[in-house]
């Protein structure tokens, strides 16, 4: 068995992968398939949001140079229909342009590099166990679950 090979836990995840060069998509869907996800692939951000409304991705795999929109174009569209969706961005020019998590709307972001098919199988694994965000103090005490906090004696 391959090291990169993913726990049962996420091997049916649902990837939707998106970049412009068609060698580059061909390679990360090998390598994600050999991990055993499932992984759908678009050439552009406008085929990809059209197979962002017909199925149920769990995480998103971007480039950042891609026909159209930029990756964080097309970032931004995908958060404005599921803002909770794990996205991990790509590029070759992460370190140059200063891209970051920040700056892109990306969950994580990769420089494509001799290292990346580790960073984007441990990244992909990653976003998929993370544990759901805590609920908000407010919401907490408007279901009256938070304790009083109580005052140390003087």
């Amino acid at each position: 068995m391959s090291r990169l090979h993913a726990s049962s836990s996420v091997t049916a995840a649902l990837v939707l992968l998106v970049d412009g060069n068609k060698s580059g998509l061909a390679a990360r869907k090998s390598v994600l398939q050999e991990s055993g996800y499932t992984v759908k692939t678009s050439d552009s951000a406008e085929s990809a949001l059209e197979l962002f409304g017909k199925f149920e991705f769990q995480v998103v795999i971007t480039d950042y140079q891609l026909p159209g929109l930029s990756g964080a174009d097309f970032i931004q569209a995908l958060r404005a229909q599921n803002a909770a969706l794990p996205v991990v961005l790509i590029s070759g020019f992460a370190d140059a342009l200063g891209l970051h998590e920040a700056n892109t709307g990306a969950d994580i972001v990769i420089q494509k590099s001799a290292n990346e098919v580790t960073h984007l199988v441990r990244a992909v694994r990653r976003l998929l166990n993370r544990k759901p965000a805590r609920k908000p103090i407010a919401a907490a005490a408007a279901a009256g679950t938070t304790a009083k906090p109580t005052r140390a004696r003087r």
